[in-house]
């Protein structure tokens, strides 16, 4: 897919908020900071699926992860209190040592990512037979052919297409039991985090012991 125009100015937009977003998320000192990073980040990342014709994927991001996850996050987060240190007027990174530590892993990840894209792309464009011109024209004028032969929508501006029901039917019948697993897995977290911020004032409070004792 080839970006020009205005496309391409907030496809650079988005994937640079997104780095940066990402970097200081594992970089934030207070968590609620972080979570808020993240957020940034995973808001950047939908709009480039919009980019790329993906609004049912973008859709998913932003409900899923933004409206669900990500909020139950800083729920918990501010349930917990996350400690009495990181309140005030603390810096806004970690120190130092940790600071390059994110870095060095971030530059890893971004050097892997590179690869990984050039040796898929390399695959595609073997597998697809762009690696010449008439290939390239061949291709485009399939998918011209392919998308012209799909039914017209009610708006008359877009076409009806099976995309969003092939994603659904491989999500519920390959990717149900790792998701139902992620879901119980990520409730177990959340309820140890709960358990493990409690403070022996809740917990005197827990067992109805008298307001002067667990005062004290």
């Amino acid at each position: 897919m080839t970006l020009s125009g205005w496309e391409s100015v907030f496809f650079w937009v988005f994937a640079l908020a997104a780095l940066i977003a990402g970097l200081l998320t594992v970089m934030a000192r207070n968590a609620v900071h972080s979570a808020l990073f993240l957020i940034s980040a995973l808001v950047s990342v939908a709009a480039l699926f919009i980019l790329l014709g993906a609004e049912f994927i973008a859709g998913v991001q932003i409900l899923v992860y933004v409206g669900g996850v990500m909020v139950l996050f800083l729920f918990v987060i501010m349930l917990v209190n996350v400690s009495a240190e990181e309140r005030g007027g603390e810096d806004l990174f970690n120190r130092p040592p940790q600071v390059v530590a994110s870095i060095v892993f971030a530059v890893m990840l971004a050097f892997g990512l590179i690869y990984a894209i050039n040796q898929g792309h390399r695959g595609l464009r073997e597998r697809d037979g762009l690696n010449s011109v008439a290939g390239v024209e061949a291709n485009q004028a399939a998918r011209a052919a392919a998308h012209e032969s799909l039914a017209v929508a009610a708006t008359g501006t877009t076409r009806i297409s099976s995309d969003t029901e092939r994603v659904g039917a491989s999500l519920y019948r390959f990717g149900a039991l790792p998701f139902e697993i992620a879901s119980v897995l990520l409730l177990v977290a959340i309820v140890g985090s709960v358990m493990l911020a409690r403070t022996a004032k809740q917990e005197a409070a827990v067992d109805d012991l008298d307001p002067e004792i667990s005062s004290q």
